[in-house]
C-alpha cells in the first residue's frame, strides 16, 4: 500500500499515459509468435542437424537459439501478466506452450512474479532467499549478520556463480520443485508437476527418435546460454546505477516504476530479440501493457517525467551492486563496505 491517499496530478498523468498503451493486438501478437516460436524452432532444427558436423558448431549455433529462446520466455511473461491476448484462455494456453520451452511452469512462476510486482524495490519486505537477482539488503543488515552468514550471502551472488552457475540450475533442477510454493497454492504446484511430465514426454520421444547425447547437447546448451542472458537482463532490472529503494513506510508505486527500475537502451537488435523488456520502468508502470507496446508507452512516459537510459557498458557491470547503503542512498558492491566489514 501507498502511504499517501492524496495522488500527485504527475503520477497521475503517467498512469494515464501508460494506460492507453496497455492493449493488446492480436495481429501483433500472432506476429509476434511466429517471430519467436519460428526461428526458435528452426535453431533447434539446425542445430541436431549440426550433430552429425561438429560439436562446436552446435554450440556455436546455441547462442542465437538461446537469444530466441528469451523471446519465447518474455512471450510467457506477457501471458502470464494478462497482456500478450484479450483472452485469458489464450494467454494461459500460449503460457503453457511456452513453458515447454522455457522449462518454466507457467501457473507458478506467474504467481511469484505477481508477488514481485507487487513490491519490488521495497527494503522492508526483507531479504528473499529465492530471489538473490532482485532484492537486495541493506549494509546495516547485511553486516549485523555473522561472519559465516556475509560469506555465504556473498557467495551465492558472486557474479560467476550468480550470473553463470545458477541460472541453468535454476531453469532445470529448481523448476522442476515447487520451490517457496506454500502448500495453499494447490494450482501452481500442480502446474510444476505437469510442467515436469509433459517435459518427460516430450524428451523421451526426442531421445528415442535422435539419441540421447543429441538431445542432451542441443538442449543443455540452449537452456545455458538462454538461462544466463535471461537472468543478467532481470539482475539490472532493480539494481544500477542510480536506482532508488525504499524503506521505513516511504514506498511509492510511481517512483518505485520509474527510479527504480531499469530503461535499458539496448541496441535495436538487441532490443527486439529481448522483447522491449528494457523499457522495464515502463512495464512497472503498467504491467497490462504489452511488449511490442513498451517504446511508444516510454515515449509518452518521457513527456511526462522524464528517465536516463541504463547504457549496455553500465549494464555488465551492474550485477555487483547488491547492498543498499542508506547513509548515501545508493546500491554498493561487497567491496565497498569491506572495511566496515572488518569493524563489525
Amino acid at each position: 500500500m501507498e502511504p499517501h491517499s492524496t495522488p500527485d496530478p504527475i503520477d497521475s498523468e503517467l498512469r494515464a499515459a501508460a494506460a492507453s498503451f496497455a492493449r493488446p493486438s492480436a495481429r501483433q501478437s500472432l506476429l509476434q509468435l511466429a517471430t519467436s516460436f519460428g526461428p526458435f524452432l528452426a535453431g533447434c532444427a539446425a542445430m541436431y542437424a549440426a550433430c552429425g558436423i561438429s560439436p562446436w558448431l552446435v554450440l556455436a549455433l546455441a547462442i542465437p537459439t538461446g537469444a530466441f529462446m528469451v523471446r519465447v520466455f518474455i512471450v510467457q511473461h506477457d501471458c502470464g501478466h494478462g497482456s500478450f491476448f484479450a483472452s485469458r484462455l489464450a494467454n494461459t494456453i500460449v503460457g503453457r506452450l511456452c513453458s515447454l520451452c522455457t522449462f518454466t511452469p507457467f501457473a507458478s512462476w506467474r504467481r511469484q512474479h505477481a508477488q514481485h510486482h507487487a513490491e519490488w524495490n521495497n527494503l522492508d519486505r526483507g531479504d528473499r532467499g529465492s530471489d538473490i537477482y532482485s532484492s537486495c539488503l541493506t549494509v546495516r543488515a547485511y553486516l549485523a549478520l555473522s561472519p559465516r552468514q556475509r560469506f555465504l550471502h556473498r557467495l551465492v551472488r558472486h557474479p560467476l556463480i550468480a550470473n553463470f552457475l545458477l541460472p541453468p540450475l535454476v531453469f532445470v533442477v529448481l523448476y522442476r520443485t515447487p520451490f517457496d510454493t506454500p502448500r495453499a497454492w494447490v494450482r501452481e504446484r500442480r502446474s510444476v508437476l505437469l510442467t515436469n511430465a509433459s517435459l518427460v514426454a516430450l524428451f523421451t520421444a526426442l531421445v528415442l527418435l535422435l539419441g540421447w547425447r543429441d538431445v542432451l547437447l542441443v538442449h543443455l546448451s540452449i537452456i545455458v546460454v538462454a538461462s544466463i542472458l535471461g537472468v543478467w537482463l532481470f539482475t539490472l532490472q532493480h539494481r544500477f546505477p542510480g536506482a532508488q529503494w525504499s524503506g521505513r513506510g516511504a514506498w511509492r508505486y510511481v517512483d518505485a516504476a520509474m527510479d527504480g527500475s531499469s530503461w535499458f537502451d539496448l541496441p535495436v537488435v538487441l532490443r527486439w530479440f529481448t522483447g522491449n523488456i528494457g523499457f522495464h520502468h515502463v512495464h512497472h508502470l503498467n504491467q497490462r501493457i504489452p511488449n511490442y507496446r513498451l517504446p511508444q508507452a516510454h515515449d509518452a512516459a518521457q513527456t511526462v517525467r522524464a528517465v536516463s537510459p541504463l547504457g549496455l557498458r553500465a549494464g555488465l557491470s551492474a550485477p555487483r551492486l547488491t547492498l543498499w547503503d542508506e547513509a548515501s542512498s545508493r546500491l554498493v558492491r561487497f567491496r565497498d563496505v569491506a572495511r566496515l566489514e572488518t569493524q563489525a
